[in-house]
């Protein structure tokens, strides 16, 4: 295992005082507890918070969109494990400014429990909660099971509408229900080159062959649903924008965000060639791109490969979208 690491049982905790250390100005964990990070600048009282948890190793996700016009607060798990229910009803408890807390989040099983286990405590304190879960990967699950499906780089979207919406002063129910409207008109599938290492396990988490690649896998490392022969860059576009437009279809006329997401080892010249082939297909189908998000936003350690995410936009989506955001990992200064 090559990685420039020192104990790999202090990685996540290294991780986080390096990302405070940085970033001070903007974040800070919750007192005596660096696995929950918060909100290091002013908060609107009444504000609806917003929160989420996951496992590390996906830097920016999910810590990293905690900020102004996002996120309020972060759960953080080990690496690809969730956090534990009481660190995640301690964040909700800290990011109720007394309108309630939504929680959205990637929809995964210890995720799932342990935030309705979260819910439930913070319930008992008199403390209003919301849930909204992620599920945009087209791969996990056909659409008719589409309930089945993981939250994977799509959630950034959501969390930059949810966040917008609440800072307008929207209430736990509106910033709910724009965030799950957001969710209905994202979609994301993903391709790998290579597998990554969790370094308290030291081995790759799959194995493919130099001259493969893997058609929807998972953020984790889970099974795609196939594996070719390595493709050009035009080639996986094609293949990735048909699977999603069969499960989105859109029309001449339709504007639409779309991601372009390194998975953490693919270089930003190829996520732009990639972009490049997308703008050219949907510019040939009369489908307008509205900002269009190239880089690393949810990553799975070192692997190699990229992720596409489309979001059907509409005149409310768009003007969330376009709302300033400023966190370590993410600023927005479009008006």
């Amino acid at each position: 295992m090559r990685k420039i690491i020192n104990n790999p049982d202090n990685f996540v905790d290294e991780v986080v005082d390096g990302i405070i250390s940085a970033y001070g100005d903007k974040l800070k964990t919750l007192e005596g507890d660096n696995r929950v990070i918060l909100r290091n600048t002013p908060v609107r009282p009444n504000k609806v918070g917003i929160v989420t948890g996951g496992g590390s190793g996906h830097l920016p996700v999910f810590l990293g969109y905690v900020g102004e016009g996002m996120l309020d607060g972060c759960a953080v798990g080990n690496v690809f494990a969730s956090p534990s229910s009481q660190k995640m009803f301690e964040m909700i408890k800290a990011c109720d400014h007394g309108s309630g807390v939504l929680c959205l989040y990637g929809s995964y099983g210890g995720d799932n429990m342990n935030f309705d286990m979260a819910c439930e405590m913070a319930d008992f304190e008199d403390i209003k909660t919301a849930t909204v879960r992620v599920k945009d990967d087209v791969a996990s699950a056909p659409k008719e099971n589409a309930d089945k499906r993981r939250g994977v780089a799509g959630m950034v979207y959501a969390f930059k509408v949810a966040g917008a919406a609440a800072e307008q002063g929207k209430n736990l129910e509106e910033v709910a229900a724009v965030a799950q409207k957001a969710l209905d008109n994202i979609r994301t599938m993903g391709v790998a080159l290579s597998p990554c290492i969790v370094p308290q396990v030291g081995k790759p988490t799959f194995s493919i062959n130099d001259d493969e690649i893997e058609i929807g896998m998972g953020i984790h490392g889970e099974t795609g649903i196939e594996v070719r022969k390595m493709m050009s860059a035009d080639e996986i576009t094609e293949l990735v924008l048909g699977k999603i437009l069969a499960d989105m279809p859109l029309a001449e006329g339709d504007e639409v965000s779309v991601m372009v997401n390194g998975l953490g080892a693919t270089p930003l010249e190829e996520l732009l060639i990639v972009y490049r082939a997308i703008s050219k297909s949907f510019e040939s189908k009369g489908i307008k791109i509205y900002m269009p998000h190239v880089g690393e936003f949810a990553t799975s350690m070192e692997m190699a490969g990229l992720s596409i995410t489309v979001f059907k936009l509409d005149s409310e989506l768009k003007t969330l979208l376009r709302e300033p955001g400023s966190t370590p990992f993410y600023t927005n200064s479009n008006k």
